[in-house]
């Protein structure tokens, strides 16, 4: 068997297999290559200029951790049960799940399990948080190493491939979550090998990925070489980008437009839809642009300007970056259902400065902006990892699904989301470095007590008891008022996924109309999605000479008969209208 790596400063490059090393000879440009004989499961590992034997920058397998040798994967062994011919973006709605809280389990086959859940609920495409190998047993999952493997305690490669098999024979797509921006401090042996790393730029997490400076080529090639193994490989349906602000890149060909071309190259020769969804706080249009126009070319993006318009409207929170929404929230919630950012060359107080650049309404569509009311972050990032529910009254969570699912973006959930889930979502770790965690600690600490928490309210990332805390709890959709949300997420999906003007990509063809901040009137072709997020009931009158048709409400909302009449909305209710045609 052929083993491959690239150290370009080494001098001397050995392949230890079993623990037999063996002598590797150069390749040019900085690679080595080496013979032995080995078959699926063999480990084996690299020892550079007579270092300690690490594992491979390329491993598809970590059995012992991100620290223990690599293990030979044979990809071609597993026997794929269902025929797959993809599912595109357009037309998604997407479901994000972490897997070690989705189940008490914490692994790809318990998950699995819960994939008919999923399927009776309507989405199209599971989002699942990031899986490459992290120190321990349970985290987040952003400080991931070896970006080709999967974490082991999750059941390594092959539990991912039966999942995303499972996935695929219930009609569900699966998208991957993958870190380029960073790898984690625990566990990151690349720089042994190469100048993956560069001090020409810094992020939040220290040194900057190497995608611009001397040798670069390798760590792009690297880095897509990664993203295309999770599209090929495992059948992943699409790619999550995290924080992609943090890819600094200064040469002429951004590293995210050739990922995107060499996606669409993969598509292509696969003979199924891929796609790259990027998470980027820029507000910047040439993201979501495609290559031919001058941008990007990454296909979706997420929408937090729209996240956090609805957040201030349905909590009235006004700290941090939400101080620009909630100013006027209703503003702001009109803004962003319409035109995507809100901020969009607009002064942000937050930033102390202009943010964004508008979004070409008519050349960009709709569903290339993901909108969610939660989100791992969202939830994750608060204090004590709480989510709306914990605050929020069921009609006011109904409300917000009502403007998510029916609104003009490609609608997000996170787990649990859909029956209200009443645990909380908070940011734990494992790491085995004892230094490492007591500096997590502190600093998660500190961080909330700068905001006036007291430290001993915010929870341990490093307890067991957190991660614990952060599981799903499976018996609530059966109860109230459980059941009663589940049920209408489901009644919004399945309208959303019958009702072509409920996908309708035009952003230039969206109405919306809110009186008196707490009421919200969505147009969306021949439907009206009407919102009271108030404490009062509201009237709101509906156009002259037209009579319409209650599809379906949360709360008991009486049908506007009269054409041109008015449709009283009790406190916090939302209701779906067609207008009927004039003969009916």
């Amino acid at each position: 068997m052929l083993f491959e790596v690239w150290a370009p400063k080494a001098q001397r490059m050995e392949l230890v297999v079993e623990g037999r090393a063996h002598v590797m000879r150069p390749a040019g440009r900085g690679w080595w290559r080496g013979d032995a004989e080995a078959v699926g499961g063999v480990r084996y590992g690299y020892r550079v200029d007579g270092g300690p034997v690490r594992p491979d920058p390329r491993s598809r397998r970590q059995p012992d951790g991100p620290d223990g040798p690599s293990a030979v994967v044979d990809h071609a062994a597993y026997a794929w049960r269902h025929p797959w011919p993809g599912r595109p973006l357009n037309g998604a709605v997407l479901y994000e799940l972490h897997t070690g809280t989705y189940t008490r389990e914490g692994t790809l086959d318990a998950a699995a399990q819960r994939l008919p859940h999923l399927a009776a609920l309507g989405v199209t495409h599971v989002e699942l948080m990031p899986l490459c190998p992290i120190p321990g047993t349970h985290g987040w999952g952003y400080d991931g190493v070896s970006l080709w493997a999967v974490h082991e305690p999750y059941g390594g490669p092959e539990a991912l491939k039966r999942f995303v098999d499972t996935a695929h024979g219930h009609g569900l797509g699966v998208v991957l979550d993958v870190v380029h921006n960073h790898l984690g401090p625990d566990g990151n042996h690349l720089p042994d090998f190469g100048p993956y790393f560069t001090d020409a730029h810094h992020t939040p997490w220290g040194a900057a990925v190497n995608l611009d400076g001397p040798e670069s080529d390798e760590v792009r090639a690297y880095l897509v070489g990664s993203a295309l193994a999770w599209l090929r490989d495992y059948r992943i349906d699409g790619l999550r980008l995290d924080a992609v602000h943090a890819l600094h890149d200064d040469r002429a060909r951004h590293f995210l437009a050739e990922l995107s071309a060499a996606t669409d190259a993969l598509a292509g020769h696969l003979g199924r839809p891929l796609f790259l969804i990027a998470e980027s706080d820029l507000n910047d249009p040439r993201l979501i642009t495609p290559r031919e126009a001058g941008g990007f070319g990454v296909h979706a993006q997420w929408n937090d300007d729209y996240h956090h318009a609805l957040h201030t409207a349905l909590t009235g929170e006004g700290h941090g970056y939400y101080a620009d929404f909630a100013a006027d929230p209703g503003r702001a919630l009109a803004k962003t259902l319409t035109g995507g950012y809100f901020h969009d060359g607009t002064y942000s107080t937050f930033r102390g400065r202009r943010h964004g650049a508008p979004l070409d309404r008519v050349r960009t569509p709709a569903y290339r902006l993901l909108g969610y009311a939660q989100t791992h972050d969202q939830i994750g990032n608060r204090a004590l990892g709480d989510r709306l529910s914990a605050t929020l009254s069921p009609g006011r969570l109904a409300c917000a699904a009502a403007l998510v699912l029916l609104g003009p973006f490609t609608p997000m959930l996170f787990m649990g989301e859909e029956w209200g889930a009443r645990t909380p979502w908070q940011y734990f770790t494992d790491h085995t470095d004892p230094e490492l965690a007591e500096a997590v600690r502190r600093g998660r600490r500190r961080e909330f007590a700068a905001h006036g928490w007291a430290e001993h309210d915010i929870p341990d990332p490093q307890d067991p008891a957190t991660r614990e805390r952060s599981c799903l709890d499976w018996s609530e959709p059966a109860k109230g008022p459980h059941d009663a949300l589940l049920s209408w997420h489901r009644t919004l999906i399945a309208l959303r996924r019958s009702q072509p003007a409920f996908t309708d990509p035009d952003l230039t063809r969206v109405r919306v109309d809110v009186a008196d901040g707490p009421v919200v009137r969505l147009g969306r072709g021949e439907f009206e999605v009407l919102v009271n997020l108030g404490p009062a009931a509201a009237g709101i009158r509906l156009g002259a000479g037209v009579a319409w048709d209650l599809v379906d409400a949360w709360g008991d909302v009486e049908p506007p008969v009269p054409p041109g009449g008015t449709v009283t909305l009790p406190p916090e209710t939302a209701a779906v209208l067609r207008r009927l045609p004039p003969d009916a």
